[in-house]
């Protein structure tokens, strides 16, 4: 079993933000999905949903600031893996041009009625099914205190 971590950012209009991946990844390649990917050996999976914010996008965010959303098995049909993913959220005032897309096509804040219809990968749709909705996606849509750091 492989261990994943994952952060949804959510801004003050209650989108969240996604990764179109591409065709590179061997796992839920041309799906969307949150911005994570695997723990490091010994990893918190905290401190590596803050690292894999920043490796993909550049946001730098305290592990403080995140808030645990769930923690979810999935099978990844192309490793034929069960593995457990940890999915942080925090809400935001950044905006799609705060951005910086390292990986995949694209990362860009998703209207949460539109998100479901998104051809999502097995994790993505299993946590915005926990999350959308919510009262905590509804409180950081509210809250929205993240900003870029420089």
């Amino acid at each position: 079993m492989t261990e994943f971590a994952a952060v949804i950012l959510v801004d003050r209009r209650g989108w969240v933000l996604l990764q179109e991946r591409d065709e590179h990844p061997r796992i839920a390649p041309e799906k969307w999905s949150f911005c994570g990917g695997h723990l490091e050996p010994g990893e918190d999976p905290l401190a590596g949903a803050a690292r894999e914010l920043e490796e993909e996008t550049e946001i730098r965010v305290s592990p403080a600031d995140l808030h645990l959303v769930a923690v979810h098995d999935v099978h990844h049909p192309e490793t034929g893996t069960d593995d457990k993913v940890h999915l942080y959220a925090a809400g935001t005032d950044l905006t799609d041009a705060d951005i910086v897309c390292h990986e995949g096509r694209q990362i860009v804040f998703v209207d949460p009625a539109k998100a479901p219809d998104l051809d999502l990968s097995d994790s993505a749709r299993i946590g915005l099914g926990q999350f959308l909705g919510s009262r905590q996606h509804e409180a950081l849509s509210e809250s929205a205190p993240l900003r870029a750091e420089t």
